[in-house]
Formats: structure tokens, sequence, C-alpha cells
């Protein structure tokens, strides 16, 4: 199997080199509006945004700054297939602007864009970030009634373009070798994600504007949204690609990707991480096998194996069900550049290399 990846250096609101419904998934991380971090992004998208935050009106920046984000969602409401996903991450904020202290919901707004877009949207996850440090709460410390609950969550949106599911040949290889094993449905189509950690990737870059613009997040969480709503061949786009994190995750999983990032620095970061890439996607497949055949000796000790009724066609364990049967996982096998982007040869991940 072989896979292609591109990357786009130039701005997501016009998504000119991805064709009409080219797209299966969407998984990404926009800049969350009202955080400080973005300022200056937003500031040059729209300079009435910096006018609005100097003046201390914090509605009217939230607002503006999510009319930018809006212009990328229309854009993916024309490259999705009907039945396709967008797998929204993103936090709320708070701040204090002119005196003032509040969160801005940006998950909300998100929603609401979405929704007035015609997407319909399906149950969001939350998953848990490590707390920035041991005093949590924000306000008037011990005295009540002015301090405020920390943010350790954030949301990951999920919506469908249109009102019907994404249809496949009956037996359809690519999709039923996608399949993912029973306990994985159940870890990871639950609402709550407390098994993900939040990621402080440190970004090695001269400039200091690039690596402060770097806010990548865990590789699972990617990683798992693209065994969850894509098959194997499927094409998988990041409209705010920034390290790279959906793409290294597409390649991991067996999927096309395509990614959007306005900073070009970025883009040589991600080359030199090309030589893991190998590694990485062994480890990972090698360790859903390996957690499979964990739970599988557990479920023998629990139940004397009696819901273990069916064989994996590629590896030697049992499954719950028929059709977690013809479950295969590919590792990468080498990763080559090309004008715009990379060729990733994928092969099976084979039962012998897992000890």
């Amino acid at each position: 199997m072989e896979t292609t990846h591109r990357v786009v250096v130039g701005d997501a609101r016009d998504l000119t080199q991805v064709g009409d419904e080219s797209v299966e998934l969407v998984v990404t991380s926009p800049p969350y509006p009202m955080i400080e971090m973005w300022d200056d992004l937003f500031r040059r998208l729209d300079p009435a945004i910096g006018d609005a935050l100097e003046a201390g009106d914090g509605r009217e920046a939230f607002e503006a700054m999510h009319a930018q984000l809006d212009q990328v969602w229309s854009e993916l409401e024309r490259v999705l297939v009907d039945g396709g996903i967008a797998c929204i991450n993103v936090g709320d904020a708070t701040r204090t602007l002119d005196g003032s202290f509040r969160v801005y919901p940006n998950h909300a707004r998100i929603l609401e864009a979405f929704e007035t877009r015609g997407f319909d949207p399906l149950p969001d996850i939350l998953w848990r970030k490590p707390a920035n440090s041991a005093a949590k709460f924000m306000g008037s410390g011990m005295i009540p009634p002015n301090a405020y609950v920390t943010l350790e969550h954030e949301y990951v949106l999920v919506f469908r373009k249109g009102n019907t599911r994404r249809s496949f040949p009956p037996g359809d290889d690519d999709r039923y070798q996608a399949a993912y094993f029973w306990e994985e449905r159940n870890r990871w189509f639950t609402d709550l994600w407390t098994d993900v950690t939040g990621e402080l990737q440190t970004l090695e870059h001269p400039d200091d504007d690039v690596r402060e613009r770097s806010a990548a997040y865990p590789l699972e969480i990617p990683y798992r949204l693209c065994c969850m709503y894509s098959a194997y061949g499927d094409t998988v786009l990041d409209p705010f690609w920034g390290t790279g994190t959906t793409s290294l995750a597409a390649m991991c999983a067996g999927r096309h990707s395509v990614g959007y990032e306005l900073e070009e620095a970025f883009v040589s970061v991600f080359d030199d991480r090309l030589g893991q890439v190998p590694d990485l996607a062994r480890s990972v497949a090698t360790r859903r096998l390996e957690r499979h055949r964990a739970f599988v000796e557990a479920e023998r000790k629990r139940s004397d194996g009696t819901s273990l009724e069916y064989d994996a066609e590629y590896y030697d364990t049992p499954v719950v069900t028929q059709m977690e049967s013809g479950i295969r996982l590919y590792t990468v096998a080498n990763v080559d550049s090309t004008e715009d982007g990379y060729r990733v040869a994928h092969i099976p991940l084979e039962d012998d290399s897992v000890e």
C-alpha cells in the first residue's frame, strides 16, 4: 500500500488546491480565539481584531476572530465528501479585558458555525490536559466567592456533512482491514478520554515566533480519529497543519493527507522528523496488537475465553466479533520526499514481528 501526503504553504481560508468533495475526513486544531498566543496571527488576518483588543472589547474581538475561522469552515463544506466527517479539536479561553474576567466559549461558537453550514453535529469528546500548576485555581485564592475553576479539558467536536453515512461496496477490503479491536472501540468511542494527556512539544527552531506558535496536540488524538472515522486509503485534511501531527498520524494509519500551513518554517521542521516515521508507525501498530493480546489474556481469566468466538485472519489471536476478523495493521517501510510533499510505502505488520 502507498499513500501520498501534501503540504501547501498557504491560507486555509481558500483551499484552492483541494478539489470539491475530495476529502473523507478533516482532523484539525485551529488557533484558539482569545488565547493571547494567537493574537498576532488574528491581527494580521483582520486589523480590526487588534483595534477591538486595544479597546478592551472582548466580545467584538471574539466574534471577529471566529469570522476568520468561519471562512475555513465554509471551505470544508466544499471539499468534504457527502457523509464525510470533520473533527475539530478546540479549547475554550479565559481572559481579562478592560478589568472584566470571563470565559470565551470557542467550542459553542464553532458548533454554531458548523450547524449553520448544514453539518450534523455528532457526539463530541472531551480529553483532559495535564494541569499547568499545582496552584490550579484563579481568582481570590481560598476566600469565596470570587475564585474560578481552571480549564483542564479540550473538546473534539465531531460533525458529519449531510444527513447520510458514507456507503461502501460489500466486503470492501479497505474498510474491513481498517477495523479496530472490540476493546479499542469501547475505549475510543466514549465521550471522555482520560487516557490521553497533553503533549508539551519542544520545537527546535531559531525563530522565536515559530517556536511560540507550535501548539501540537498529542499524536494519539489524530491517530485515533483517523482510525475511528476513515478507512485505509481515505484522505485526511488538516487546514491548520502546524507541526504536522495530523500528517504523522495519517502516515501511521495508512491514510493520505493534505495540510495547509501559513508558516513555511514548519515544513522544514517536519522534514527533520521524517526519519522517525518508520519506527513510530511500527511502534504504534505493534502496541495495538500487544494491547489486544493483553486483553485476550485478561478475558480468558475473566470468562474462560467464552466471549472470544472468532479468529483474526492475519494474526494468531482470537477476537470478540466477526467484524474484527479481517483487521490488518500496517507499518511504514520508507518515506520519500516528492515535489509537493511525501510518498509513504506501507507494509503489513506481520505476526512474527511482535514478541
